[in-house]
């Protein structure tokens, strides 16, 4: 049975990739269903949610509409969730590689840069770095790698001891394979799968972070965020809670899909014994 069947035969696996899959819809579906600027004026504002059809989620203070700036949201929280996770397991996977293969001076000196990273939280890290550097969607995105890499670089760093004493990594070298060549060729395909099954736990991190910022005014204000939405909404949450509670909700229900996806990622993944090279 392959992984992505086996991923299909848990229930946390379909609920995750349900919530994901109409969120990417949702998010690839934004300039068809809002074309034009999420953040324009487009009524009269505070409209209640189903008030006017023109506006099914109503319009925030501004008269912007609450959809659009919600559909568009989801574009940027998935964009910066997978790019910062993508950032941070590569810089992971590549320290965790180096370390754990080629030991010594090497793998302390590495490991040490992992220890002092870990001890700052990430998102202190991210608003440390945002605030220096400046406010962009790139920044944001590297701010959140820098502070994810460290838990991938020390689990591919404990995968590589272990396997690179395997007897098939042994027989590489007997036969005069490259070191090179045995790091990546028989040594990452094994350490890989269960580094794969953290990436959507920094995905969901990073979605939560970029919000985070996004609220705290540190965010990219060019573009729609559901941090800055919940924001928008806090001034006027007795008369008009569902500026702030639409977003949060979709928040919420993002991070627990990427959540349930990660549990039935890690069932698929732990089913997959011994060697895959």
């Amino acid at each position: 049975m392959s992984r992505f069947r086996r991923l299909l035969s848990t229930p946390e696996g379909v609920a995750g990739l349900a919530i994901l899959a109409v969120l990417l819809l949702a998010a690839l579906s934004a300039p068809i269903v809002s074309p034009g600027d999420p953040l324009r004026i487009a009524g009269q504002a505070l409209l209640p949610p189903f008030a006017d059809p023109a506006f099914p989620l109503g319009t925030d203070r501004l008269g912007r509409d609450v959809l659009a700036g919600l559909i568009y949201g989801a574009r940027t929280s998935l964009a910066v969730g997978l790019a910062a996770a993508f950032s941070a397991m590569i810089l992971g996977v590549c320290v965790g590689m180096a370390a754990g293969f080629a030991g010594g001076i090497v793998d302390e000196a590495l490991m040490r840069v992992v220890d002092a990273f870990q001890i700052v939280p990430g998102f202190l890290l991210a608003l440390a770095f945002v605030s220096t550097i400046g406010v962009s969607t790139p920044v944001v995105v590297l701010a959140i790698a820098l502070g994810a890499w460290a838990d991938p670089a020390r689990l591919t760093r404990a995968q590589v001891l272990a396997i690179r004493e395997q007897d098939y990594v042994a027989s590489a070298r007997v036969i005069g394979m490259h070191p090179v060549g045995i790091a990546f060729r028989e040594i990452l395909p094994n350490a890989l799968p269960p580094v794969l099954a953290l990436s959507a736990t920094i995905v969901a991190g990073a979605i939560l972070t970029e919000a985070a910022l996004s609220f705290l005014g540190l965010g990219n204000p060019n573009i729609a965020t559901w941090g800055s939405m919940i924001a928008e909404g806090r001034s006027v949450l007795r008369s008009a809670a569902y500026l702030s509670v639409i977003p949060g909700a979709a928040l919420a229900v993002t991070v627990l899909g990427v959540h349930l996806f990660s549990e039935g990622l890690v069932n698929a993944l732990g089913d997959d014994g011994g060697r895959t090279a």
